[in-house]
């Protein structure tokens, strides 16, 4: 039997007691919007630091999506320095 991402997001959050359905397509979209616009290894610490924004204001789908919203413009504003990315 083939394992999904969606598996994979229920087994986490089944392991860590969270009980948050988000946008998943919403917050891979702001990855990819930051791995882009920023640099790839941005791209997961983005998506910690939109979650620990979203639980600092209370927490809920809401509160992801605001985050991840703002995130996303500062992204597609975000003018890179010239070189390479950092690690």
């Amino acid at each position: 039997m083939e394992r999904t991402l969606e598996d994979w997001i229920a087994e986490v959050k089944a392991d860590l007691g969270i009980d948050l359905d988000v946008d998943v397509r919403g917050l891979l979209d702001t990855a990819r919007v930051v791995a882009h616009g920023v640099a790839r290894p941005a791209a997961p610490l983005t998506a910690f630091l939109i979650g620990y924004a979203a639980a600092q204001k209370g927490g809920g789908p809401a509160a992801v999506a605001e985050a991840s919203r703002r995130t996303t413009a500062l992204a597609e504003r975000w003018q890179p320095a010239d070189g390479p990315e950092e690690p």
